[in-house]
């Protein structure tokens, strides 16, 4: 332990209280949880961790990106971040986080890339039981069971798909920022492709070799983290359908009923009795 974490090791109110990243990077324990509020808005810059991190919003909606992709995380999802990954995160209202940082060693065994996951109410309430602790907790015991069973709990949880591939391609990169920042234009890759020089062929064999998926689906992609994040706000259904450019609302809720299995009103009644 070091000299700094022997000088505050009785300080219990500052073992629990820590906001800073930093002081959870170094210690002995396998995981460490850091509780975190923010306004509506909020912004923290990029930034990574010695540690893998899961990034967890207890309450309320945050989006990340790398320079790999971005995703959304709404109610029941966190996202996996490996050991050294630069992100970003951004609060689409009023967020309580917890984040979850794994030993280096541990963290290499849940997976290299950056993922959302499901939480299961088992994960969520043994985050909650661990983030009650202090940072520097007994190694045996009660919390050995916990982290063991959280370990447990993010191996075994299934991915969920609000995930955007971001390319690296200029010319891509400057069609999908236009696109994502404004989702409810309907506009055609002919079009995409005149305001990049290039050819509509060309272009979208650049959505597949750059992002994996095509130039239909990246979009719907775009509108579904769009379309989750307005719902999850509280914006009615048929003014989230209207402004992203669904004909009907019945369109919308098939789209995403084929994205998610569900339709969109299911898919809130779910979060509300999460």
């Amino acid at each position: 332990m070091s000299d700094r974490y022997r000088r505050q090791s009785d300080n219990r109110d500052w073992l629990l209280k820590s906001r800073n990243p930093e002081d959870y990077q170094f210690v002995s324990q396998p995981v460490t949880v850091m509780p975190s509020t923010y306004s509506d808005g909020s912004y923290v810059v990029p930034h990574s961790h010695h540690r893998g991190q899961l990034l967890y919003a207890e309450e309320g909606v945050m989006r990340a990106a790398t320079d790999g992709g971005i995703w959304l995380l709404p109610a029941k999802r966190a996202l996996w971040i490996p050991a050294g990954v630069i992100h970003d995160q951004t609060m689409l209202g009023e967020v309580k986080a917890r984040s979850l940082y794994i030993d280096p060693d541990i963290a290499q065994t849940l997976g290299c890339k950056c993922r959302v996951i499901e939480v299961s109410n088992l994960l969520k309430s043994l985050i909650l039981a661990l983030v009650d602790e202090p940072i520097e907790y007994s190694l045996e015991g009660r919390c050995s069971h916990i982290v063991a069973l959280i370990l447990d709990e993010i191996s075994l949880s299934k991915s969920a798909p609000f995930e955007i591939p971001w390319p690296k391609d200029k010319r891509l990169i400057a069609v999908c920022e236009a696109i994502f920042q404004c989702p409810e234009r309907s506009l055609t890759i002919e079009y995409w492709a005149d305001q990049v020089s290039t050819s509509p062929r060309t272009l979208m064999r650049l959505f597949v070799r750059e992002t994996g998926l095509n130039f239909r689906y990246w979009v719907q992609q775009v509108k579904l983290v769009e379309a989750l994040a307005r719902l999850e706000k509280g914006e009615a259904l048929s003014l989230v359908a209207n402004a992203l450019g669904y004909t009907s609302p019945s369109a919308f809720t098939a789209m995403f009923r084929k994205a998610l299995g569900e339709s969109p009103r299911e898919y809130l009644a779910q979060r509300k009795i999460a």
